[in-house]
């Protein structure tokens, strides 16, 4: 078996047919995986000196399916449905983005120290289509990831695009990414084109 699955369209979800056996994906993986790394290279931003937010698609959701796969020995349908179950949401559906965010702090009392400042850090990320007003993130609509003296250090949003703003990524427009939280305000104006132009395969015009 070659490398087949990835040629299929970016929002369609995963179904167990999709994913490679066990045993194929042993053979395949390395191959497989200097892929995805290099496709991931195009799906992050970051935006200032601790926050990236890395946009998902079938691709990358696959990669982390056929990970867990492997990891925890799961090849029965039952198993392998429970796994498609937590990460076909995480593929946009043709009309919004959705990234995995994550605040990165090499030093641990830092982290700490910068999570309890940041409480509702996830709900000032925004992207802006060049023409419109910006949209903000609806996140962790799976769970909430913050408590009363601190927010998480990784979040799972959706960026919900009206038609007119995916007619204009089609079209080429400008996009840019922003945090506007109090405590950490970042933003990048245009974000470089291989990026563009990966986040624009995940919308329908």
């Amino acid at each position: 078996m070659e490398i087949t699955n990835l040629e299929r369209p970016a929002t369609r979800k995963l179904a167990r047919e999709d994913l490679y056996s066990l045993e194929d994906y042993a053979r395949l993986r390395p191959e497989f995986r200097a892929r995805v790394m290099a496709h991931k290279e195009a799906r992050k931003v970051a935006i200032g000196p601790n926050a990236t937010p890395y946009f998902e698609d079938r691709m990358t959701m696959q990669y982390q399916v056929q990970e867990m796969l492997r990891i925890e020995h799961i090849a029965d349908p039952e198993g392998i449905a429970q796994e498609l179950g937590v990460y076909n949401p995480l593929i946009p559906d043709g009309s919004n983005w959705k990234a995995t965010f994550m605040m990165e702090y090499a030093d641990a009392e830092e982290r700490r120290k910068a999570l309890a400042q940041l409480k509702s850090v996830e709900r000032r990320v925004w992207v802006r289509v060049a023409g419109f007003d910006p949209v903000y993130a609806v996140a962790d609509e799976d769970l909430e990831r913050e408590d009363e003296t601190k927010t998480s250090s990784v979040h799972f949003m959706r960026f919900e695009l009206t038609r007119e703003m995916r007619r204009a990524v089609k079209a080429g427009a400008a996009i840019a990414v922003g945090i506007d939280h109090e405590h950490y305000r970042y933003s990048v104006e245009a974000v470089a084109p291989a990026v563009r132009e990966s986040l624009a395969q995940d919308l329908i015009a």
